[in-house]
């Protein structure tokens, strides 16, 4: 065992369709008593059992938890990811053991229905059934296992019906755990989310431009060009967010952060800064020219101070939500 930087760790490859359980995540970081180690990859620092007290000591602020490491492949690891949460913490759903025992299925095609039963805590006749399916439905020969244990498959349009089934039956479900589950990318998934919105196919006919380029869909980077501006961002930021005085205020009214006293201190730090943003036009002018450089010295220092602290804080969100856009 030993003790690591939480940012240096990367997200599981979860069975749980629906991912991580908030409200459990909240309760263990309530919890006073030490956290269990958690396991992890050594070569990839991926977390393969263990994100609920990871995103736990997150939450309490730690910079480092103690952690286990793992070494094998990456099919073994989601196997191994698999039998953890099966035996301990918080329970798998049936759904999500069902879905486990598929994907064990496709990587580890020779395992025995009992080997597999008792890795996802199912019946042997259960495993059974799901094996048959698999084959029926979802013949091995239309997809390929690759390296990392996920089944990715030859036909374009067949990972997006695969997500457009798991969203019909589990909406809530993340982008990540659906991309896994097709074997997409989540870009793709979340193409697919919008068209069924709007009430759309899922697997349209898969446009191309002169020459055989892919327009849009997979292949398409979301890049545009413009030869007098260069090149443009794929992430568009959204409508203009509101100002951080309407922030603040909305952050007042969270009980979490006003029930303890290291709460109750960011909100006054951050309620003297949404309230002095408002008079900076005024505290510029009163500025006296002797004193401008001093100023201007400070307002840098305290500008890295923030981006130092806004870069921290998106790490730690990143644990919890790997697809969140870059800022």
């Amino acid at each position: 065992m030993i003790a690591v930087p939480i940012l240096s760790l990367r997200p599981a490859d979860s069975p749980r369709l629906n991912g991580e359980d908030k409200g459990h995540i909240v309760r263990l970081a309530e919890m006073d008593t030490p956290l269990p180690p958690i396991l992890v990859d050594k070569r990839t620092m991926r977390v393969i059992d263990g994100m609920h007290r990871l995103m736990a000591a997150s939450l309490q602020g730690r910079g480092t938890i103690d952690v286990v490491f793992f070494d094998g492949s990456e099919a073994d690891m989601f196997l191994r990811a698999v039998q953890e949460n099966v035996t301990h913490g918080l329970p798998l759903s049936q759904a999500d053991r069902r879905a486990a025992a598929e994907r064990i299925i496709a990587t580890h095609p020779d395992m025995s229905d009992r080997a597999i039963s008792q890795i996802a805590g199912l019946a042997a006749k259960t495993v059974a059934t799901i094996r048959k399916r698999s084959t029926d439905v979802t013949p091995q020969s239309n997809g390929r296992v690759g390296r990392d244990g996920k089944v990715r498959p030859l036909d374009w349009a067949e990972g997006r019906r695969r997500a457009e089934e798991l969203l019909t039956q589990q909406p809530n479900s993340s982008l990540r755990d659906v991309a896994r589950y097709a074997g997409i990318s989540p870009a793709t998934v979340l193409d697919v989310r919008k068209r069924l919105e709007r009430g759309e196919v899922a697997a349209p006919e898969k446009p191309k431009a002169p020459g055989g380029v892919v327009a849009s869909g997979e292949g398409a980077t979301g890049a545009t060009t413009d030869p007098h501006s260069g090149p443009q961002p794929a992430f568009r930021s959204s409508p203009a967010s509101p100002g951080p005085t309407a922030t603040v205020q909305k952050l007042l009214r969270d009980p979490s952060l006003r029930s303890n006293e290291r709460g109750k201190g960011m909100l006054r730090l951050l309620h003297v800064n949404a309230v002095g943003v408002e008079q900076l036009p005024e505290v510029a002018a009163a500025v006296p020219p002797h004193c401008l450089q001093i100023v201007v010295q400070l307002a840098r220092q305290y500008a890295k101070m923030w981006h130092d602290f806004a870069i921290e804080l998106d790490g730690r969100a990143r644990i919890i939500d790997p697809l969140l856009p870059a800022w």
